[in-house]
């Protein structure tokens, strides 16, 4: 069990990550193509990715092994702001911190020529490294970036929700049952007996899509503080690759509109049909229909439904698009002082929602 130990402090420093971790997934989705778990959720994904890769499992496996440790420079802080911005901030890890974090690797298992080469400083093996992230990265992840973006979205408007119903007490309560918040400590389902006292730094909250059951978080406790944690999802819903939505011809109307536009941040039925003026009944025909299009995601939150807006959603009332994995960082429920940092000791896990 991990025991993450706040002060008062923390707690008003507490932090809800503002858009997925690129990185994060990336790094994370590697187990999830490995493991054999959550074939019903992952199985097609699996056929698709594993169609377009090209070595880079093979190359990529001894870094980041099925279980336990892997290394803390995998997911620099950047990787909150996009590939490029995560991938520049990697090849700029300084050369000791890269030495010392392979090095516990290799107590554990034998590592690759090209490995160790980039435990010594070879500017050719940080290159190889880069390069196999991002072909990874193009064929296991930027596919289903909407589908892992609308699913973590959908977290945050349940965390946002109890943040503003019962601010950090209530947040951390709302937390997947793997994670118990016993005040002030929260008690997480964990690999190994251990204790973060977070002495005043506060936490990130990370939301993560294939990050599954089992919490995820730093190794090295000089860092930034992260728990990243299985995103809660409405099912049990595969990633897809995003196709045009059949149904979009039924979005006509003002009222339907309305709907869309009054969803926002994230709102229970009742709510939205109060923002529109319409019965509870309507409020719900109206978003099943946009669910149907693609542009809401609905998700259950104690007795009631919350929904929020897809990606898709989003782009259409902006009239624009924002590209995956890139682009600037949404705002946060809570204020987002800094990113986190990482090291993590992998886990196995299996189905959506925790």
């Amino acid at each position: 069990m991990l025991r993450v130990h706040f002060t008062g402090l923390d707690l008003a420093r507490l932090r809800l990550a503002g858009d997925p971790d690129v990185l994060w997934e990336t790094v994370l989705s590697l187990h999830r193509l490995r493991d054999k778990q959550g074939e019903s959720i992952f199985g097609d994904w699996r056929s698709e990715t594993r169609a377009r890769l090209n070595g880079e499992t093979r190359l990529l496996a001894p870094l980041v092994p099925p279980r336990g440790y892997f290394p803390d420079f995998l997911t620099p802080p950047e990787g909150l702001l996009g590939l490029e911005s995560g991938m520049e901030a990697l090849r700029a890890t300084p050369a000791d911190r890269v030495h010392d974090e392979l090095g516990r690797l290799s107590t554990v298992r034998t590592l690759p020529a090209w490995i160790r080469s980039l435990a010594e400083g070879d500017s050719r093996a940080f290159g190889k490294l880069i390069g196999a992230l991002h072909a990874y990265h193009q064929a296991a992840i930027a596919p289903y970036w909407a589908h892992i973006q609308a699913q973590i979205e959908a977290d945050r408007a349940v965390r946002g929700r109890a943040l503003l119903d019962g601010g950090a007490d209530a947040l951390l309560s709302s937390l997947p049952p793997t994670m118990r918040w016993q005040a002030p400590v929260l008690e997480v389902d964990y690999p190994v007996d251990r204790d973060l006292h977070l002495n005043g730094r506060g936490l990130v909250l990370l939301p993560s899509f294939f990050c599954r059951r089992t919490p995820v978080t730093l190794q090295n406790t000089e860092l930034t503080p992260v728990l990243v944690y299985p995103a809660r999802t409405m099912s049990e819903t595969a990633p897809v690759v995003p196709e045009a939505p059949r149904s979009l011809g039924k979005l006509v109307g003002h009222t339907r509109s309305a709907v869309l536009g009054s969803i926002g941040g994230g709102c229970t039925t009742s709510e939205l049909a109060r923002r529109v003026g319409v019965s509870a009944a309507s409020a719900s025909q109206h978003a099943g229909v946009l669910r149907e299009a693609g542009l809401v995601l609905t998700l259950r939150h104690g007795s009631a439904v919350m929904h929020t807006l897809t990606p898709l959603g989003a782009a259409l009332l902006r009239g624009g698009h924002r590209g995956p994995g890139h682009g600037a960082r949404r705002q946060s429920s809570i204020p987002q002082s800094s990113i986190p940092d990482r090291s993590t000791p992998a886990t196995m896990l299996q189905s959506p929602g925790g």
